[in-house]
């Protein structure tokens, strides 16, 4: 048995489930999760076409897939990635460059199994509060997990000058998330030159999860990405630069399992190696849709209107009994709570028959530096009138002041 294993931490949702277990909301409402970061958005109408369709599908389910991708779809990815990160300077080439994934989830564990130095001695570095997956991934790869604080006081980005001089001289990957998870800050271009350098001089794998990136606030502002940044500062080879994103997020597909790793192609080859043993090639077609998917943007724009309206109908209703930050992108809200935040997710439920995630259970660290002590995430992913009906409830809950 992988010792390791008995170091992880119950997943988020496991804990949420026992914090609640018990409880019966006596309330004749509805329940209303805004717990799970699952969009639930129509998928686009013609890609549920391409899928139905007999032509090239029905042949698929009789080949193994392969494992680097069909070349339409690293070229569609590559083409994506291109245009989308202003790379035309030094453009992704998708032969060497791009490797289709399962999704974010399953690549963002299986790349530090793969390209983390396991001595036994090294650390991974991530923000705090944090995605789970990166400090599970380290830990399963014998790396040591360093969190770096993201609050308020760094508009919720993290604080780099938190990290000592001997976990950077340790560091073998660093997880970045921007648009961030649960907080739904963008890191600056500067930042994230700065963390390449730091790659340079220390030797560590950047790898920048962007699986939010495609949601944003304003349409002409969307938020930079670690191959954008490399790219404007001269940076022709990307090295230790990789960049991961999906279709969950961007499309509104969360079940087609569907996302890309792109950048240094040294790494991209070894990675490459690693999937072909562990036997995660996309199924082929998933990979057909995939390629439809990533060449359109009418959908996405689309997408990003309705989360738009989502935000401001919500904010409309709770701003006076509930202020909080406006993020900048993501489809998070994390607010602060006027109590703990585990007793808060407790009345709320009770009371409002509403899920949320309190933000302790996202971060670690002792409860008074604790970065998610006292607030929650709750995810605008329902419809329009569903993130209206649950805000009239929160704003009850408010001004009743049911959270004591």
């Amino acid at each position: 048995m992988n010792p390791n294993l008995d170091l992880l931490k119950p997943y988020p949702f496991e804990r949420l489930n026992s914090l609640l277990a018990g409880i019966t909301p006596d309330t004749g409402l509805e329940l209303l999760p805004l717990s799970l970061g699952e969009p639930k958005h129509q998928a686009p109408a013609f890609l549920v076409d391409i899928y139905q369709s007999r032509e090239g599908i029905e042949k698929s389910f009789g080949t193994y897939p392969p494992t680097r991708g069909l070349p339409e779809l690293r070229q569609a990815i590559a083409a994506f990635v291109n245009r989308r990160f202003n790379l035309d300077a030094n453009p992704i080439d998708p032969e060497t460059q791009v490797l289709p994934v399962n999704g974010t989830r399953e690549a963002l564990f299986a790349v530090a199994q793969a390209l983390i130095d396991n001595n036994g001695n090294t650390t991974t570095l991530m923000p705090n509060p944090f995605y789970q997956i990166y400090e599970g991934a380290a830990i399963l790869a014998g790396s040591r997990p360093v969190y770096v604080p993201c609050t308020a006081d760094t508009d919720f980005n993290p604080d780099f000058s938190a990290v000592q001089p001997e976990d950077w001289r340790a560091c073998s990957m660093l997880y970045l998330c921007s648009p961030g998870n649960p907080t739904g800050a963008v890191m600056d271009k500067t930042c994230m030159q700065e963390l390449i350098g730091l790659s340079d001089k220390y030797n560590f794998v950047i790898v920048s999860d962007e699986c939010y990136s495609e949601i944003y606030a304003d349409e002409s502002c969307p938020p930079v990405g670690l191959l954008q940044a490399a790219c404007d500062m001269g940076r022709t080879d990307y090295k230790n630069c990789l960049a991961f994103n999906s279709l969950s997020k961007r499309s509104n597909l969360p079940g087609l399992r569907s996302g890309y790793a792109t950048g240094d192609a040294t790494l991209i080859d070894q990675y490459l190696l690693y999937r072909t043993y562990h036997g995660s090639a996309m199924p082929v077609h998933n990979q057909i849709v995939s390629a439809a998917a990533w060449q359109d943007e009418e959908h996405v724009i689309a997408n990003r209107e309705i989360y738009r309206q989502k935000f401001d109908a919500v904010f409309d209703i709770l701003t006076n009994v509930w202020p909080m930050p406006r993020p900048q992108a993501s489809f998070y809200l994390w607010p602060e709570t006027p109590v703990d935040d585990q007793l808060f997710t407790r009345k709320l439920f009770s009371e409002a028959n509403i899920k949320v995630v309190p933000g302790s259970f996202l971060a670690r660290g002792p409860d008074n530096e604790n970065p998610g002590r006292n607030r929650v995430r709750m995810a605008l992913v329902a419809t329009l009138d569903e993130c209206v009906e649950a805000a009239n409830r929160i704003k009850e809950f408010m001004q009743h002041q049911k959270y004591r």
